[in-house]
Order: structure tokens, then sequence, then C-alpha cells
């Protein structure tokens, strides 16, 4: 009997390098990116629809006034997608708790999306959320499919081509975002310079000081388009760089919320109190680094 109930939590993605590899003709872009999420996130709970098959949607939490609980909302044109894709003639109730800030670059839209094909594959029996990744991509977004992977994963193609990374070590995360929004198709607009190379590597970090040794060596080809439409971004890079045990400090997605890596809770943690208390109209966040391979 299936469960008429499923709760999911809809991780924070976390982009620790992006470079922008190519376009396509099609307007596209390619990128080649490490991606690890992080233990803080939305929640998603589905129920099912009583008597119909509609999909419904509601939202709360302390970002629910900035998202829509309509049809534009990701969060539902993933689950009729889903639905449509296999024949379902069942409806759900969705919650979204949204605790992430929207249009930030750590995938929250992405996540729920995911969150919601993953939730409803169980309340509607079917075993597995597997969509095609390139359809997805480009039907709901980049970040979808590694959401819906959930895993520490290198990310090419235009998001649709995941390929597991090398287990990395434990470290901790310090995610802050000062309250900017920035367009994601507007930052690949206004991006300007050469495409990068693809910059895997192959060899487990021995500890998080390694780890962000390799990321130093690489970067986000986004940013400088960035902090072009929202400045405040450096202004967060430059506060996370300086908070006591902090490794490397960087950039996510397409912005605007920024991370720092430590090697430790102890120290994530008093990084994160001490932004806070100078911060105190900013979004923050310390959390684990999943280590999903």
């Amino acid at each position: 009997m299936n469960q008429t109930t499923i709760a999911q939590k809809a991780n924070a993605k976390i982009n620790l390098y992006l470079h922008v590899t190519g376009k396509l003709e099609n307007g596209f872009h390619t990128l080649d990116s490490l991606v690890v999420f992080a233990d803080v996130g939305d929640n998603i709970t589905v129920n099912e629809a009583p008597n119909s098959n509609e999909i419904s949607l509601k939202v709360s939490g302390p970002f629910g006034s900035d998202v829509p609980s309509d049809d534009s909302n990701l969060v539902i044109k993933a689950a009729k997608l889903f639905r449509d894709t296999h024949n379902v003639q069942m409806g759900a109730e969705i919650l979204l708790e949204k605790n992430l800030p929207v249009s930030s670059g750590i995938g929250g839209g992405s996540a729920d999306a995911a969150a919601v094909i993953r939730s409803l594959s169980d309340l509607w029996g079917l075993n597995t959320p597997a969509l095609d990744l390139k359809t997805i991509s480009q039907k709901l977004g980049a970040d979808v499919p590694v959401c819906l992977m959930g895993k520490n994963v290198f990310m090419s193609g235009i998001g649709e081509i995941l390929t597991p990374a090398p287990k990395l070590p434990q470290c901790w995360l310090v995610l802050a975002n000062s309250g900017v929004k920035v367009s994601t198709p507007d930052v690949f607009k206004n991006r300007t310079g050469k495409f990068s190379n693809p910059a895997r590597f192959e060899e487990a970090p021995k500890d998080a000081a390694c780890l962000a040794e390799i990321i130093a060596n690489r970067g986000n080809d986004l940013y400088l388009s960035a902090i072009a439409l929202a400045p405040e971004i450096a202004e967060v890079i430059e506060a996370l760089q300086g908070l006591d045990g902090a490794l490397l400090a960087r950039m996510s997605g397409s912005g605007a919320t920024c991370f720092g890596i430590f090697a430790g809770e102890k120290e994530a943690l008093a990084g994160a109190l001490r932004l806070a208390q100078n911060n105190p109209n900013w979004w923050i966040a310390a959390a684990k680094m999943l280590n999903h391979t």
C-alpha cells in the first residue's frame, strides 16, 4: 500500500566551481561544475488529492511570500511534467516550506522541483523518478537534473551530464546572502570573455584545506557578470573571507549567495554567528557539506 504523505528536504545546491565552456546554437550555455549539497534547505510535503487529479501548491516559510503558488512556480511545472510523462491520472497537494532565499544561486527552486519529482514517484508508486535529463534541463532548468540526483557530481553539458565526483572530505560551509536578487538569464547575458576549459580532478582531496586549494585554482565564470549587476556580492565574499577559519570564499551558481569553506563545525558556527552580528539583515546559515556520492 502506498503512503498517503511523503516529506522530503530540498537541500541547497552549491557550485564549488563553475566554468562556462561554450554556447550552443539554441542559446543554452554548456558548463563544467563541481556540485555539492549543504544540510540546509526547503521542505516539501506531498499528500494525495482525494477525488481529484488536480495538483495544488501551498507555500509557507520565511521566504514563502517571495514565490508564487500558481502554475508559474517551478514545483507545479515539475509535478505536471512528471505526471504527464508517466500518464498518471492522480493529483497531489503539495506543501512547500520556503527556507532558502529565492534567485540566489543555490538551486532553491530546482531543488524543490527535484524533491517534488522524487516525492510524487513515491506517492504514486512509480518506483523511479527517472526522466530524460535533457528534457528536464530544457523545460525546468539546468540545475534540476543535478538536484534530482542529489549527489556530489561534476555537471556538464547544459546540466544533464552528471559524472560522480571523487570522495570529498568532511567540511562545513557558511552560506550568506545579502538579500539582493539576481536574474540568472541576465547574468549569462552580461557575461563577457572567453570560454573556460573543463577542470575536473580525479584524486580525492585529503582534507578541507586540500579541497579549498583545489577550488582556489578554479573559478566561477559568472562572478564578474553577477557583481556588475549586484556589487553587494563582492562585499559578501570579502566578509566571508575575513572570518576566522575560512579556507576559501566563493559565489555559488549565478549568485547572489556566497559560501565559505571551513574545516569543522566549531569554526563554521562561530563564523556564521560573527557574520550575523555584523550583518543582521543578511540570510546566513552554517551547514555541513553532505558527502553523498
